[in-house]
């Protein structure tokens, strides 16, 4: 029988957190037990997981005991401190925050895009990319198998949603104290009105925020450069020229990215639909002339990133522009985090038999040492040497 391997989820009752569980309880079971942990004001809650009421348990070296993988949604500082921890007991971690995106000795994985270099994992760590970067890496790679990617120019217009439960409950708030009022129709009267911005540089309802990060050099945002940086590492292009600007919008959820796409080969509107309509993960939506195209709301709630307003560039045959669309939380987050740990635990289900096999071996060979095998050492060879395979495979996780 295969083994089932066991889960932890770090940050379960968060934002995030709830969509995974969620998660969880809608795709194919492939998990042992299931263990919960939070922030200590969270500790003792309960929460629904495959149906079951699920104690959150506080953070702690003893929670690790016994896991196989560890899916992380915590702010950077607590990821930075734990993940190591998580790691050097071995369990494989898959670490949602900024922490260990762009180190050297950890994959940034999109499934779709570079499954593979999640067995590249020399810290057992596996990085998931920020929410603005997988709405549309999947799409883009997609293309980039086929075109050869040269260039990026990206628009995002994000919802209050990428900076958790502050970010919409504030938005919520706004929205209540502009209702029934004409704020909106004279300069500066919006805040007038509105005098807690919460985590955004200006207010938010009815506005747009050109801001999303911290300042960084050159007056760019550190989203602007995570979208350029983490683009790079996950196609394996580290000279791709990429531009951001990082919108935030009145939307609770789905980011929205407005793409200039240029390539190395020429483009067809017709050949890049039939990309985007078979590749994983994407939905493509694109008929304006009936009116369809991707809106944030259609998107809420969905796992593809929907794609539409697709066509070639009017003043470059090697260009293409797009408008995409993917829920923030759920598939710019706890989904590919979460295909990243499918993966894993298809590893580990794919060497058990072949550990069991390699033990029976040499349990075998070193019964049947007697006579001339005992002195050649042919009976306890293949016992000796399936059991360091056995470790080698245990030791890649």
């Amino acid at each position: 029988m295969t083994r089932r391997p066991n889960l932890a989820v770090v940050g379960a009752t968060g934002a995030v957190g709830e969509v995974l569980l969620g998660l969880l309880s809608l795709r194919q079971d492939i998990w042992g037990e299931i263990r919960l942990a939070a922030s200590p004001r969270s500790a003792g809650r309960k929460a629904v997981v495959r149906g079951e009421s699920v104690e959150v348990l506080p953070l702690s070296e003893e929670l690790f005991d016994g896991v196989d993988v560890a899916l992380f949604d915590v702010p950077e500082e607590i990821s930075a401190r734990w993940a190591p921890i998580a790691a050097a007991k071995g369990v494989v971690v898959v670490d949602n925050s900024g922490a260990f995106r762009l180190d050297d000795a950890v994959p940034l994985v999109v499934p779709e895009v570079n499954a593979a270099a999640v067995r590249m994992r020399s810290r057992g760590i596996v990085a998931s990319p920020d929410s603005t970067t997988l709405t549309m890496l999947a799409a883009i790679g997609a293309l980039h198998a086929e075109y050869g990617l040269e260039s990026l120019v990206v628009a995002s217009y994000q919802a209050a949603s990428g900076l958790g439960r502050d970010g919409t409950d504030t938005l919520r708030a706004q929205l209540a104290q502009v209702a029934g009022t004409e704020v909106g129709e004279q300069t500066g009267d919006l805040r007038a009105v509105i005098a807690d911005n919460g985590p955004f540089a200006a207010p938010l309802a009815l506005n747009a925020v050109p801001w999303a990060g911290v300042l960084t050099d050159g007056g760019w945002s550190s989203e602007e450069r995570t979208v350029r940086d983490e683009s790079r590492k996950i196609l394996g292009l580290p000279g791709l020229k990429v531009s951001a600007t990082c919108v935030r919008i009145p939307v609770v959820r789905t980011h929205a990215l407005a793409v200039h796409a240029v390539f190395e080969r020429e483009v067809t509107q017709e050949h890049a639909h039939e990309i985007l309509r078979d590749a994983p993960g994407v939905l493509l939506y694109d008929d304006p002339a009936v009116g369809e195209f991707p809106t944030p709301n259609d998107v809420v709630g969905t796992d593809p990133v929907w794609v539409g307003r697709l066509r070639r560039a009017l003043d470059d045959p090697n260009a293409l522009d797009l408008f995409l669309c993917g829920d923030n939380l759920r598939r710019g987050a706890a989904l590919n985090a979460l295909q990243i740990a499918e993966l894993v635990a298809r590893e580990i289900a794919d060497r058990a038999p072949a550990a069991e096999v390699t033990a029976a071996a040499g349990a075998t060979g070193t019964a049947g040492t007697t006579g001339t095998a005992g002195a050649t050492g042919t009976g306890a060879g293949p016992g000796a040497e399936g059991a360091g395979t056995g470790a080698d495979g245990a030791g890649a996780a």
